[in-house]
């Protein structure tokens, strides 16, 4: 199979689907108005909330969703052949991802900003919201510490990427004090300058490899860890406009550039597909992801397709940053459908390579002496990209391989596939690193709102003791996980808890579209909601069944992580229940007992303040 036969069709339907159905969605489910003040112009304290120019947040948020999970999440998929993943990234980001961070978004701005526990205590119940924070808190851990794993395999002992991303970083600060501070707007000068130097660090980065400098860049995984939660601590307490809102609007240059570049490269080179369409692991057993096609393929490729950590950024910093309403569809359907692109093209050039070399990269050398496969390549992909890539798990060295080889695939650039390669390691490392800071972030703000119930003074988000609190919790709680367990247990359950926030947040967005009145078009959230939800329970059962309990018996050294593996997978399947339960009961009472969404609301708050009422 060639690549050009799925790649085009891919992004027909994705530019059909934000012509025609974002429309629909913007024009009809939620009536967008640029008449309504959004909460940055509100409530703009220059901190938290501050309105960002369209394009400049499009980087932002584009560069905080898509974290390792559309890059990681397909390459660990493919290991099910092609077809699977290629369909379900194509159809999930179209009809249920997008419509998920769109929803999420405005439901946000019309509620000044709120978080999405927030917002679940005002469109379904108190308890809604209690089960639901329990559940956000544990899952924003898990996606981080998901995340952090990809960065840790791609950066340990590699001077050149190190010094790169560390570059980067310092020129994220730089720029942020020169748009925001010293040449404010001037959005044209920070991006020539950002981009330029960023680029400069990738291609010099090989001069500093091979310098008496590099050990200074030589990290250790452990020490990689420790850098993770430095940056992590660092851009969650400075201001969002002097490290993270640069950092990621610098990024996404790099991001959005880099696949563009693949999908033109894609379509020049069109590689033949060696990846079978269904593998022989559809049944089970894969030396990867332990499971089953169904339902492990779906909660493998994660954000690619549909991703509930989404629903944190949307709600937790970019609609605190929202100029005016009709940006939402950009930034909330739009972002979302170039991250599915990205799903796509990193299963493509992950299918690219072949099988055993494939298996080769992503499982332990033991484990791929099991299986029996002799490489093809992979001595000859080594030379080139100046590394050894064996035994490398985490998707990240494969899918970086997999992209050199397909941009040492264009005419005359064949003997640059190690800078290519290089490259895509800083590429993938910057996806993860602008999720980790906004990601810490809301992890901070959900600890102190939490906080807050019992200490006024906690919920201050200006007062720096619980500022650095909260965050160091936050930090601490993930970077243990990262630790302790390998890709192969950390994943599966960052694929479970993700998409049961992405249940938990459709089943918001379904009761938003219910209390405002609009019944006729709750299938728009609804239908995506009961896939999810049940692909996603399922697997989480067969988690705890076929991967933690087994790796505690197998692994005594391991038992304690996996059981705690165990029990935080319990707890976010039965907050998950309660909040759909909930939202069923929210429902029962306006749609069959026919009682208005303000008497539902009123009577399960007891009296409570509610702010402008529905999402739409």
């Amino acid at each position: 199979m060639n690549v050009l036969y799925l790649i085009l069709p891919a992004l027909l339907v994705m530019v059909i689907a934000y012509r025609y159905y974002s429309a629909f969605l913007s024009a009809k489910v939620v009536v967008l108005s640029d008449r309504r003040a959004t909460p940055a112009h509100a409530l703009n304290d220059g901190h938290n909330y501050k309105p960002i120019p369209r394009f400049v947040l499009f980087g932002q948020h584009f560069a905080n969703i898509a974290g390792s999970g559309p890059l990681i999440g397909p390459v660990l998929a493919a290991q099910f052949g092609y077809a699977p993943g290629f369909i379900w990234l194509l159809v999930g980001v179209c009809l249920a991802g997008a419509v998920h961070d769109f929803m999420i978004l405005t439901a946000s701005i019309r509620r000044k900003g709120k978080s999405l526990v927030e917002i679940l205590r005002y469109e379904i119940s108190p308890l809604a919201a209690v089960m639901g924070a329990i559940a956000i808190f544990i899952i924003v851990i898990m996606a981080l510490a998901g995340l952090g794993l990809s960065v840790v395999n791609a950066l340990k002992g590699s001077p050149w990427g190190v010094f790169s991303i560390g570059t980067t970083i310092a020129t994220a600060v730089v720029a942020g004090f020169w748009l925001f501070k010293f040449r404010v707007g001037k959005i044209a000068e920070v991006s020539v300058f950002g981009v330029a130097v960023v680029s400069a660090a990738v291609i010099f980065g090989n001069a500093v490899a091979h310098s008496g400098t590099a050990p200074f860049f030589t990290l250790t995984p452990g020490g990689v860890i420790v850098a993770l939660a430095l940056y992590g601590f660092i851009a969650s307490v400075l201001p969002v406009w002097m490290l993270m809102t640069p950092m990621g609007y610098l990024s996404s240059y790099m991001k959005v550039g880099t696949i563009l570049a693949l999908v033109v490269g894609i379509i020049l080179v069109h590689p033949d597909l060696q990846a079978p369409a269904f593998s022989q692991y559809v049944g089970g057993g894969g030396p990867i992801i332990p499971g089953k096609l169904f339902p492990f393929v779906f909660i493998t490729i994660a954000c690619g397709a549909i991703s509930g950590f989404h629903a944190l950024i949307s709600s937790g910093t970019t609609s605190k940053m929202l100029d005016k309403e009709s940006d939402a569809q950009p930034i909330g359907y739009g972002a979302m459908l170039v991250e599915g692109l990205v799903g796509v093209v990193a299963l493509l050039a992950t299918c690219s390579l072949y099988p055993a070399d494939y298996f080769a990269i992503n499982v332990s050398p033991e484990k791929f002496a099991a299986l029996g496969l002799n490489p093809v390549h992979l001595q000859q992909l080594c030379q080139a990209v100046g590394e050894n890539v064996t035994g490398r798990p985490g998707g990240a060295v494969s899918l970086a391989v997999g992209f050199a080889q397909i941009f040492a695939g264009l005419p005359g650039l064949e003997s640059l596939m190690s800078y290519f390669y290089h490259f895509m390691i800083v590429f993938e490392a910057l996806f993860i690193l602008t999720t980790i800071d906004a990601g810490t972030r809301i992890g901070r703000f959900l600890l102190q709102e939490f906080l807050g119930r019992f200490s006024r003074k906690m919920e201050d988000p200006h007062w720096v003791p619980g500022t650095v609190l909260c965050t160091g919790l936050v930090v601490g709680a993930w970077t243990y996980i990262l630790a302790a367990l390998n890709i192969s247990a950390v994943w599966p359950m960052f694929g479970t808890a993700n998409q049961l926030l992405a249940s938990v947040a459709l089943a918001v967005a379904t009761s938003a579209i219910i209390n405002s009145g609009r019944v006729k078009y709750a299938w728009t959230t609804f239908i995506p909601l009961v896939f999810v939800a049940a692909t996603t329970l399922s697997a989480a059962w067969l988690n705890i069944q076929d991967n933690f309990l087994p790796l505690a018996k197998a692994h005594p050294e391991k038992a304690v992580p996996a059981y705690f593996m165990v029990a935080l997978t319990v707890v976010i399947m039965a907050c998950a229940l309660v909040v759909l339960w909930e939202s069923c009961h929210r429902w029962y009472q306006i749609l069959v007992m026919k009682k208005h969404p303000k008497a539902v609301h009123d009577a399960a708050h007891k009296g409570h303040e509610m702010p402008e009422y529905g999402c739409c």
